[in-house]
């Protein structure tokens, strides 16, 4: 017990000095971005003093570093900064692109988990034989298609060709889930990479974990089939999966923004690509903490459950 808590202290230390090292990051990154916010905002053909005045009012003239403390302030208080461009505060941006992006990822990972895992258990199963070879090849060449391309081919056949399916949301604005159809497309692109990586990580998982000694070891005491696999393997083999499914996860709630782009979806993805485009650099800011924040709470938790299912594999700290 004392080990467990000494590595979880571990991880959350860890954990700690990788926000803190994404905050520093994304300051720097987006004061590093080409471009004037003032120039921007103070419109067509700006006089100097106009762009002057506006610099002043958003605070820009102020040094970098009184500008970094008073935000890494606000941040401690969960307050992301205003938007230059609307003066609204930031966390309303996120709250209006967080839906649409929670949702989809959402419906991806529900359907990921038993397909991605159920693929890679029956690939193993049948290793070496048809299922094997036709589940590889499968997964092999869906994840050669970029998500744009099946995007774009999904679009094609059952939205303009067959009629089935809306080819965008437009029209639809947040309330996608009123409107299932308008998901089906997205949902699908979303899905398909990583049932690939997934079902391919458990397949090698459950090989290597029949193969083991202690596979061996509890079929000479006469337990089935069934349970060696689902009781044994399967833990060992969701191990390294479980990595996946949070680099996934995490990948998803950081707004996938070709899929977003792509079926006009009103996530966090379309919401980055907008203060981007419009210099907005406190709304750019808010966003990259929030994506840096979920990558590191959910590494923190695929340690953690990767841990607890394999205590013996060696987890990086």
């Amino acid at each position: 017990m004392n080990g467990l808590r000494s590595w979880i202290a571990r991880r959350l230390l860890l954990g700690a000095v990788q926000t803190a090292a994404v905050v520093l990051l994304v300051f720097a990154l987006t004061e590093a971005l080409p471009g004037d916010a003032a120039v921007a905002f103070a419109g067509d053909q700006p006089d100097p003093e106009r762009i002057a005045a506006v610099r002043e009012a958003m605070g820009l003239d102020r040094p970098a570093h009184e500008r970094l403390a008073d935000w890494v302030t606000g941040l401690l208080h969960g307050d992301f900064g205003t938007s230059l461009t609307s003066g609204r505060p930031v966390s309303g941006f996120l709250a209006d692109g967080f839906g649409p992006t929670l949702l989809l990822a959402t419906l991806t990972v529900l359907l990921l988990v038993p397909v991605g895992v159920g693929l890679g258990v029956l690939a193993a199963r049948h290793e070496g034989r048809f299922t094997d070879r036709l589940i590889s090849s499968a997964t092999l060449g869906v994840y050669a298609v970029p998500e744009f391309a099946l995007g774009v081919l999904l679009v094609s056949a059952f939205a303009l060709r067959l009629g089935w399916l809306p080819p965008t949301a437009v029209g639809y604005g947040t309330g996608l889930l009123e409107h299932p159809s308008v998901l089906v497309l997205p949902v699908l692109v979303l899905l398909a990479r990583p049932v690939c990586s997934l079902a391919r990580l458990v397949r090698a998982g459950m090989i290597e974990a029949l193969a083991a000694p202690y596979t061996a070891h509890a079929e000479r005491y006469g337990i089935s089939g069934a349970r060696i696999r689902y009781t044994h393997a399967l833990p060992n083999a969701l191990a390294p999966a479980t990595q996946q499914l949070a680099r996934t996860i995490d990948w998803l709630l950081c707004g996938v923004i070709v899929v977003e782009a792509l079926y006009v979806i009103p996530g966090l993805g379309t919401v980055l690509m907008n203060a981007v485009a419009d210099r907005d650099i406190p709304v750019v800011q808010g966003l990259a903490v929030v994506f840096g924040l979920a990558t590191v709470v959910l590494n923190l938790g695929a340690d953690l459950v990767t841990h607890r299912l394999a205590p013996r594999s060696a987890v990086a700290a």
